[in-house]
């Protein structure tokens, strides 16, 4: 009698797992998306496939809401406890040796929405290193570089500003922004919410509106993403934001709404000169994780 052919047991594999728990915590596919830095399609397929390797349904979707199955409760255990181990394994070989702090700058925009789960990602991969944020506007983060007082920072900058000192991370398109079903941009004079002089996005949005000889007044001001949305969802305003900002309470707008198009902007990054260990290693993770959301934009 021949012996029975011995099957492997299928991996689960650390990128799926670690969609599945994001999916798990934000209860949103959209939302998950966003914290593992791929397209909403691909972590579908992720998960499909998941669901495919176990024979189970690990979740239950709706029009609304996403909720974890009783298998997919079972699983979420094991999922942490495998990344947890896997994070540990990695530490022991990647870099173990590097310790030490990080004083890291960034926007309010960015600081607020891809930070979080940069900095998460960050301290899984280095535990030993300690990071420590600041956030403010990127002309005051650019003086506290030149005093020494920040070892790297993010910055926002309109097209073609960057500055020799400055790396450009990523790229996007700007985009005037109004609430669902509102009717600001039909105002004359135009009311726009913006922030003061030295904002990168003021600057493109006024001078758009210069070129195009469109009446404006600024109705809004505020330093803060949060703000601007108030601003644009309380229909009292328009404004520039970047493209991936807008959600399904806001609209494009564009000519043919009266509005001139803008241009791109750049995130851009300066890293001290004389960055030790630690600093290069946040600057590495930064520059991958900026690499890898600008092409699932792309896809």
């Amino acid at each position: 009698m021949n012996a029975p052919v011995n099957h492997p047991a299928p991996l689960l594999e650390p990128d799926v797992l670690r969609t599945f728990v994001a999916i798990a915590e934000t209860g949103s596919f959209t939302a998950a998306a966003n914290a593992v830095f791929r397209t909403p399609s691909a972590v579908s397929m992720q998960i499909k496939k998941l669901e495919e390797v176990l024979g189970r349904s690990v979740f239950d979707r709706d029009a609304r809401s996403v909720s974890l199955t009783s298998d997919g409760e079972l699983l979420l255990s094991y999922a942490r406890r495998l990344l947890a181990l896997n994070r540990e394994a990695i530490s022991k070989f990647v870099m173990p040796d590097i310790s030490g702090i990080v004083r890291l700058g960034s926007p309010d925009d960015y600081g607020e929405r891809i930070l979080p789960s940069v900095l998460k990602r960050f301290s899984q991969s280095h535990p030993s290193i300690a990071v420590d944020v600041v956030i403010d506007q990127s002309v005051n983060l650019r003086r506290r570089m030149v005093n020494r007082k920040l070892d790297l920072t993010l910055l926002t900058c309109s097209e073609g500003a960057a500055g020799d000192d400055v790396q450009v991370v990523f790229t996007e398109p700007m985009v005037w922004a109004g609430a669902k079903g509102g009717c600001a941009h039909l105002r004359d004079p135009l009311p726009l919410s913006l922030w003061e002089e030295g904002c990168a996005w003021r600057a493109g949005a006024l001078q758009a509106m210069e070129r195009a000889g469109r009446d404006y007044r600024i109705a809004f001001m505020s330093a803060h993403t949060a703000g601007q949305r108030a601003a644009i969802l309380s229909d009292l305003a328009v404004a520039p934001l970047p493209k991936s900002f807008l959600r399904d309470d806001l609209v494009e707008l564009g000519p043919e709404d009266g509005l001139p198009k803008l241009g791109n902007y750049h995130i851009g990054m300066m890293v001290t000169p004389d960055a030790s260990a630690p600093v290069r290693a946040a600057a590495d993770h930064i520059r991958s994780t900026f690499e890898t959301l600008g092409g699932d934009d792309q896809k």
